[in-house]
């Protein structure tokens, strides 16, 4: 679960979505900046996770082509 691309990517997601709701609570700020604190180790948790376990599946570049945007013809 911990090396799932897709988990971590959600994960990081809900937490932000809760983070913002939270600001809008007066009674929840101080959880909210606990929050705010914690927030870089799980970017940087994503980040990690979807550069190391992440599948591209887009097409290869062919023998002598050069890197660009798939949709340019």
């Amino acid at each position: 679960m911990l090396r799932n691309s897709t988990f971590s990517v959600i994960a990081v997601t809900a937490y932000l979505l809760s983070y913002c709701i939270l600001l809008q609570i007066e009674q929840t700020q101080w959880l909210a900046v606990r929050m705010f604190l914690i927030s870089p180790l799980l970017v940087i948790w994503m980040v990690y996770t979807v550069l190391k376990y992440g599948v591209y599946t887009g097409r290869e570049l062919a023998e002598g082509e050069e890197y660009g945007y798939q949709d340019r013809q």
